[in-house]
């Protein structure tokens, strides 16, 4: 992306990179759509509760870059700020976040450049979700620009959590009293037994449905050697 902005104003080059960020939102959302319905139709399952998606606030942008010792710049904006263009995926269950992941890396058009797994491996402050740092290709008149998008996927319960997380902390500018962060961990700790035991629920009904299909299909089958045997006497008789 540095190539497509090297050659503009700075006015210009602003509008040019959110132009290409909102581009790769575009192309980005668009797949995830795309298979949350193949999901649908093959598996009769949308994996995908809720697609959201946003665009950084500049000054949130120029937060981030001051906070990593950086000069505020369209350049270092580009190179050093990766989540600007972000997709956020809610699912219903864990599992359902490693299968998107899976989905997500197999598209050969998607440039999976970093992982981060929040869900192994938990913020201190019980943050937990799935990143996937990608970079899709915008197809311009003239050029092809790569151009990073950040997807995070994470549960219903995940998204609450950290939603009022972000809410508290932002009220305190990031220095929220410790007894705050202590019950916000105590909470994600609740969240985390939620989303285990909904996971287990799911699993259980889902091994009941296929045991009342087992079932089904036996007494199908019970029901038609039944009538082959009667439909053999019938014939033993008349003969």
């Amino acid at each position: 992306m540095e190539m497509a902005i090297r050659n503009y104003e700075d006015v210009d080059s602003w509008k040019t990179v959110m132009f290409l960020y909102t581009s790769a939102l575009k192309e980005v959302g668009t797949k995830l759509e795309i298979l949350n319905d193949e999901f649908q139709h093959v598996h009769s399952y949308n994996p995908i509760e809720h697609i959201k998606t946003r665009i950084k606030a500049p000054e949130s942008i120029v937060k981030k870059l001051k906070r990593h010792g950086h000069e505020t710049s369209i350049e270092n904006m580009v190179k050093y700020v990766n989540d600007i263009a972000g997709v956020r995926l809610i699912c219903s269950f864990t599992s359902d976040i490693y299968k998107l992941a899976e989905m997500i890396g197999n598209q050969t058009d998607l440039k999976v450049l970093s992982i981060k797994d929040y869900i192994k491996n938990p913020k201190e402050s019980g943050y937990k979700s799935y990143h996937m740092l990608v970079s899709v290709p915008i197809f311009l008149s003239d050029s092809v620009v790569d151009t990073k998008v950040e997807i995070q996927i994470r549960t219903i319960a995940m998204d609450f959590w950290a939603s009022l997380e972000h809410k508290i902390y932002y009220k305190y500018e990031g220095q929220a009293p410790e007894y705050i962060s202590k019950d916000l961990r105590e909470c994600a700790d609740m969240v985390a037994t939620l989303d285990d035991k909904m996971l287990q629920l799911n699993e259980a009904i889902l091994a009941c449905l296929e045991e009342q299909e087992v079932q089904k299909l036996e007494r199908v089958r019970g029901t038609a050697r039944s009538s082959r045997q009667e439909g053999q006497m019938n014939r033993s008789q008349s003969a």
